[in-house]
């Protein structure tokens, strides 16, 4: 590449982003997903005359894994292991068992509605199978729902990349010759990955969190850099060990969003830059593989088998897999409608296509169209689902936390925001029953400063500075938090914890 012709991209890049930032206002607006905004800036790209084509499959894989291992980052460290943790079982078998009934039941039905073979009808469901983080985190965040059932779709999206890439990887090495064991080898291979992955991103997290709390960092901003450093050092661990490197790095990036690392909030907003950027770049960067003329050919295909996807595969799926689960039909159905589907597929279709197996280009413009649709009905159509299904949730919001270490006297300073929903408002300074040694030190209201006594009482937009012995941090956050959900009562509705003084 020339110096002229690095210009004219860095200009035509800069001039997309900025188009999609400003898409994500008219996506809040209308309710479309934004990603899919970003597809159209990459096709009208593509296929204009501007010339900006790309028909390299590889590469395009390429990128397209490193922007998704951007976006599981993002999503693991957002992710709140209370949250989790009671739905872990069952979005772990969504992802796996879920999976694997969702590419028989859509691969038979390609195989007789398409008369198709049986290898190409499973390998279209392999790649139609895994909901997409993006557009999971993206959509689901904006609708009202039950913390357990944000959950579980949040955590199944984040689980279910790993299995699925193996599946898809093998299918298409048997098209091509070059995977010729039997089948309960795969399996075990595809266990042993899924393992190692899983092992690598929990120490990676784990030391690295302790290692990040041990030292004090000269500026604050390197924080966030390093964190995202040990989550593609896990991705690209496991990936060299020839284990998951997708769920490497969203199991690492879990743990260390879940660790007490300073400056939680400026870590999470780095990682949601990085993220949009990484779905910006990874729709844009598809939109500029499709051609639009061979989209004709494949459209009754695409529909045929995204309605056998949506209303038989992903279904059958969601209630077998959950039977042994405590879920209602309601809270099921719901599921199978938000099993929502994005940059994933199309980015897992360029896997046969680089490996040159049978049918793969008509396969990729099939899930390419197949995606744009169904997003476009699915997505809008989830807050009216939820409404219908009544499984709405209040919506509230949590009280914020931020910490920032005081290495020197063993403490660390807690920044606490209150939001609109909190029940912190209107509980007196004394009712909170902090743990001994933390204490409120200051109040910022509005333009204002105070400095408190046990009873002031605390209002919603107030920010407060704690002081806290780092012995006693995990429990003031919980107190914070408990009060914040069940206001003063919270000892008695929520089990309570030892108090002290402030």
């Amino acid at each position: 590449m020339t110096l002229d012709e690095l210009n004219a991209a860095v200009l035509i890049g800069a001039a997309v982003v900025l188009l999609a930032v400003a898409a994500v206002r008219l996506a809040v607006g209308t309710g479309m997903p934004s990603l899919l905004i970003y597809l159209a800036l990459g096709v009208i790209v593509g296929n204009s005359q501007l010339g900006v084509r790309l028909q390299d499959y590889e590469l395009t894989g390429a990128l397209g894994y490193a922007a998704l291992a951007l976006i599981l980052a993002e999503g693991g460290l957002s992710t709140r292991w209370n949250h989790i943790r009671p739905v872990v079982a069952p979005a772990a078998a969504l992802a796996t068992v879920g999976t694997a009934i969702s590419i028989v039941v859509t691969g038979a039905a390609v195989h007789w509605l398409l008369d198709v073979g049986w290898a190409y009808g499973f390998l279209v469901g392999a790649v139609l199978s895994s909901t997409d983080a993006a557009a999971v985190f993206s959509v689901l965040r904006r609708v009202p729902l039950p913390r357990r059932l944000t959950a579980l779709l949040e955590a199944e999206s984040g689980f279910n990349d790993a299995p699925v890439v193996i599946a898809v990887v093998v299918i298409t090495g048997a098209m091509t010759g070059q995977a010729t064991g039997p089948w309960w080898w795969y399996l075990l291979i595809a266990a042993a990955e899924l393992a190692g992955g899983a092992l690598v991103g929990v120490v990676i997290g784990y030391v690295g969190g302790l290692r990040l709390r041990a030292i004090a960092l000269p500026s604050s901003g390197l924080y966030p850099i390093a964190v995202m450093a040990l989550c593609l050092l896990a991705y690209g661990a496991a990936s060299v060990a020839n284990a998951s490197g997708f769920l490497a790095v969203y199991v690492a990036a879990l743990v260390l969003g879940n660790s007490r690392l300073p400056h939680r909030a400026a870590v999470r907003g780095f990682a949601e830059g990085l993220g949009w950027l990484g779905q910006i770049g990874l729709f844009v960067l598809l939109g500029l593989v499709v051609n639009l003329q061979a989209l004709d050919d494949v459209l009754a295909p695409s529909l045929v088998t995204g309605l056998a996807l949506l209303l038989v595969a992903r279904p059958l799926s969601v209630f077998l897999t959950l039977l042994p689960f405590p879920t209602t039909w309601r809270q099921q159905v719901f599921l199978s409608w938000a099993g929502l589907r994005g940059a994933v597929p199309i980015v897992l279709a360029t896997i046969p296509v680089a490996a040159r197996a049978p049918g793969a280009q008509n396969l990729f413009e099939l899930v390419f169209l197949l995606v744009v649709v169904f997003t476009l009905v699915q997505a809008p159509a989830l807050p009216a689902v939820a409404r219908w299904l009544k499984v709405q949730g209040d919506g509230a919001q949590d009280v914020e936390l931020e910490s920032s270490p005081l290495g020197r006297i063993g403490a660390e300073v807690l920044h606490v925001s209150i939001g609109r929903d909190s029940r912190l408002g209107g509980v007196a300074l004394f009712e909170l029953r902090l743990p001994v040694g933390a204490n409120v030190t200051l109040i910022v209201r509005g333009d204002k400063t105070l400095v408190p006594e046990p009873r002031t009482v605390l209002r919603h937009g107030d920010e407060l500075l704690l002081v806290v012995p780092e012995s006693v941090r995990d429990r003031t956050e919980e107190r914070l938090r408990a009060v914040s959900r069940s206001g003063r009562l919270a000892d008695w509705r929520d089990g309570g914890m030892p108090g002290g003084q402030i």
